[in-house]
């Protein structure tokens, strides 16, 4: 049962990882140039955010940012992969 809902907690996660990749295709077609994928800035603001986000709701705050840091590592290698595709 509880494999159930993980199993289905997991295909929740895929829909949003499509739903943010659609954003991030987005976002590839407004960069001009491939040295601003990476914005050290504002990686560093959203892993805070995440941090505090994660403490608010009671998240081991380790958790969330080594997911967020593999996310976040993942989409800049998926834009500087897509980014002459555009």
């Amino acid at each position: 049962r509880i494999r159930r809902e993980l199993d289905k907690l997991d295909d929740n996660l895929l829909n949003i990882i499509k739903k943010r990749t659609t954003l991030v295709n987005l976002v590839i077609h407004n960069k001009k140039f491939k040295k601003d994928i990476v914005d050290k800035k504002r990686i560093s603001v959203i892993l805070k955010n995440i941090a505090k986000k994660s403490k608010r709701k009671n998240i081991d705050p380790q958790i969330t940012n080594r997911i967020w840091k593999s996310m976040i590592r993942a989409f800049i290698d998926y834009e500087f992969r897509n980014f002459n595709k555009k």
